[in-house]
């Protein structure tokens, strides 16, 4: 069932209107007395989910029991700070932590041979379905999932039935999930609404919480002339249609196809949101299908301070770096750390420019030696920016005073850029 759908790629909706339908959506779901809501973590900074929670807390206070669990998945918790600033003014005792290890419970089993069959005998594990154990015993009248509809390197597009499973999920599903889609392809799968991916969620959702009172409210943001992030379009419902409605806006918006390849491909990551190049890595995984062989993508990342945000996959990426798909595979099967933690194995994967171009991380808060032993390419921030301005830089290409031509993006996750014959349209 559709509860509100309004979106074009050159629509501005306004916070007055999104109020408006999400008080439409409130009165067909009727009296709740017990609500949880499911919000994205700091990451998603720019979703606007923050503000659609806050108008969600605001209208529900005064008659429901409210809980807010925002969907981590392996992320760290927000800071106050954050909170302060994405969930503005909901008390800290509202929001409650989702522990992907320990605070979940099994609800189902994908047998291998589906399994085997949505991703093209890829893979013949069986996952098994692990949510916070919250959702399952907190007899909810709503539960509703907030988030930005964006191209994703591990499922096609985020959010959707991913905020469930992934966001609030458990450690097999998350390492399977991301296996699955890290075998399959990043760049196959990045901004498409079907993956192999998706056939699994969708199957959990399907099979596993049909019986969980689960709705959506679903963003697609974009940028205006301004340059300013603005909302294109608002979807919810409680079924896949208001998935399949946001995200064929999310292909029209957010993936932004380029008449050629660059030799130099630049991307900003703002310090508050990117501390970690477990998400900063997002430079290369929507800047990838822009830079040309024997390229060069610049990184410049003055607040990253470390390499993954879960202390286990943090020391994986320390032990055994970043390096090509053919030597992680390899390694799997003589290690069983990595064997074990198939999450950290996805990240390296899709992180691997396979020696196609050169990532180079221009930072402030890690050391050459940090940098240089994980296997990647160093370069002093500060320095960087002297010829690579983010503050004079335009997205997109640029032409600067000696005649160098490079491509900049200053926000790599809010789309994805490829150059228009290396992102085939397979929807």
């Amino acid at each position: 069932m559709i509860f509100f759908s309004e979106g074009a790629a050159h629509l501005t909706i306004d916070r007055d209107h999104i109020s408006e339908m999400i008080d439409t959506m409130l009165e067909k779901l009727g009296n709740l007395g017990r609500v949880l809501i499911l919000p994205p973590d700091f990451t998603r900074y720019h979703s606007y989910a923050g503000e659609i929670t806050v108008m969600l807390y605001n209208k529900l206070k005064n008659s429901s029991y409210i809980e807010i669990m925002p969907t981590l998945g392996t992320h760290i918790p927000l800071s106050d700070n954050e909170l302060n600033t994405m969930y503005q003014g909901i008390p800290h005792e509202i929001f409650k932590r989702h522990d992907w290890k320990n605070d979940i419970i099994r609800i189902g089993t994908i047998p291998s041979e589906i399994i085997k069959g949505f991703t093209g005998g890829l893979v013949d594990f069986p996952v098994h379905c692990e949510v916070n154990k919250t959702l399952v015993e907190g007899k909810w009248d709503q539960i509703i999932s907030v988030g930005q509809l964006v191209p994703h390197e591990l499922v096609g597009i985020a959010n959707f039935n991913k905020n469930i499973f992934i966001g609030v999920g458990g450690k097999d599903i998350i390492d399977k999930t991301h296996f699955i889609g890290a075998l399959y392809g990043l760049e196959k799968m990045m901004g498409h609404i079907s993956s192999p991916v998706r056939k699994v969620l969708n199957y959990m959702g399907d099979n596993f919480t049909n019986q969980l009172p689960i709705s959506y409210i679903l963003t697609v943001r974009g940028v205006d002339k301004d340059e300013q992030i603005v909302t294109r379009g608002i979807f919810a419902g409680n079924d896949e249609e208001c998935y399949l409605r946001g995200a064929a806006l999310c292909q029209e918006v957010n993936i932004k196809l380029q008449k050629k390849e660059y030799k130099k491909v630049i991307a900003y990551l703002e310090p508050d949101e990117f501390k970690s190049t477990w998400v900063g890595n997002k430079a290369i995984f929507r800047t990838r299908m822009v830079v040309a062989d024997g390229g060069e993508l610049i990184i410049l990342c003055p607040g990253i301070n470390t390499f993954g945000e879960d202390p286990v996959n943090d020391q994986i990426i320390r032990k055994y770096g970043y390096q090509t798909t053919e030597k992680l595979l390899q390694s799997i099967d003589e290690n069983t750390d990595l064997a074990n933690n198939l999450t950290p194995v996805s990240h390296l994967i899709i992180s691997s420019p396979e020696k196609r171009f050169k990532v180079i991380y221009g930072v402030k808060k890690l050391s050459q030696k940090d940098i240089e032993s994980v296997n990647c390419n160093f370069a002093d921030y500060d320095e960087m920016v002297k010829r690579y301005n983010p503050s004079t830089l335009k997205d997109g290409e640029n032409i600067l005073p000696d005649g160098e031509e490079i491509f900049y993006v200053s926000n790599p996750a809010q789309g994805l850029w490829a150059e228009i014959n290396r992102f085939k349209q397979n929807d």
